[in-house]
């Protein structure tokens, strides 16, 4: 009878404590709305300013080269492994680097409706200010780039590296496991006036899954009656966090690589 209560004491203990981390995971992640933190903002704030003035820039596409799907133990998943709007993060990098004293980004990932919503105010101020003895106000010019950003994730390696621990006695097991998957994403900075690819940069970051989980299978009363359970919990950084932030450090490399290969340079302290 004792050795009985001491195994239900166990298991109650173990139990008890995996479901009370659980529980404060789902309830520390749980909450409204909020602003995404950037991954990398300390070292895209330490770079220093541009020295002269900001640099024309255009995005087109930053495309998912991987042709990877989400990994699944069940069936077939049609859902790419990472991000299909990664250019997203490459405009709001280039925006903020530097305490946003680098680039101007032109709009070009939805140049099309920009393009339409210009031909309707031409044609709106066409039939509304046709009497006007100047004719209709035209449209301000758009901006033209000197410098195109290119790449894309062209890597995604999942279980690059696996393992994990376990222990078992008396019925009572406990586990630990993990995975390491990588993402790779490549830049490339382009001339507009020649065509030429001035600097290329390849950044990888990793992506860590872990799990822990506890079990019990006992046989009670001469085998007549069976006590089993199992509990656990896993935490998996999110690929998209992963990807913005590999993003972010090439953005960042590139503007070093530049300054190295006298590109630009580099505002100096105290300087106006």
């Amino acid at each position: 009878m004792i050795r009985k209560l001491a195994i239900l004491i166990t298991f109650i203990a173990l139990s008890g404590c995996s479901g009370y981390n659980a529980a404060k995971s789902i309830k520390d992640n749980a909450g409204p709305a909020r602003l995404q933190s950037s991954p990398e903002q300390i070292r895209l704030d330490a770079v220093p300013e541009l020295d002269g003035k900001k640099i024309t820039i255009a995005v087109y596409n930053f495309m998912d080269k991987t042709g990877q799907r989400k990994p699944s133990d069940r069936l077939a998943n049609l859902s790419s492994a990472v991000t299909q709007g990664s250019e997203v993060w490459v405009i709001k990098a280039l925006q903020d680097v530097g305490g946003a004293s680098w680039f101007d980004v032109v709009e070009r990932v939805g140049l099309d409706n920009l393009v339409k919503e210009r031909q309707l105010i031409r044609n709106t101020r066409e039939v509304y200010e046709k009497e006007k003895s100047t004719g209709p106000t035209p449209l301000k010019p758009m901006l033209f780039a000197g410098l195109l950003l290119e790449g894309g994730i062209v890597g995604y390696d999942s279980n690059v590296a696996m393992g994990g621990a376990g222990a078992r006695y008396l019925g009572i097991g406990m586990q630990d496991e993990y995975r390491i998957d990588t993402v790779t994403v490549v830049i490339r900075l382009v001339s507009v006036s020649t065509g030429r690819v001035m600097l290329s940069v390849a950044t990888e970051k990793t992506i860590a899954s872990y799990r822990s989980g506890t079990d019990v299978f006992k046989f009670l009363d001469l085998g007549t009656k069976i006590v089993e359970s199992e509990i656990g919990w896993s935490v998996n950084e999110p690929v998209n966090y992963a990807v913005r932030a590999a993003i972010e450090a090439g953005v960042v490399e590139m503007i070093y690589e530049g300054e190295r290969k006298n590109y630009w340079k580099f505002k100096q302290f105290g300087q106006q």
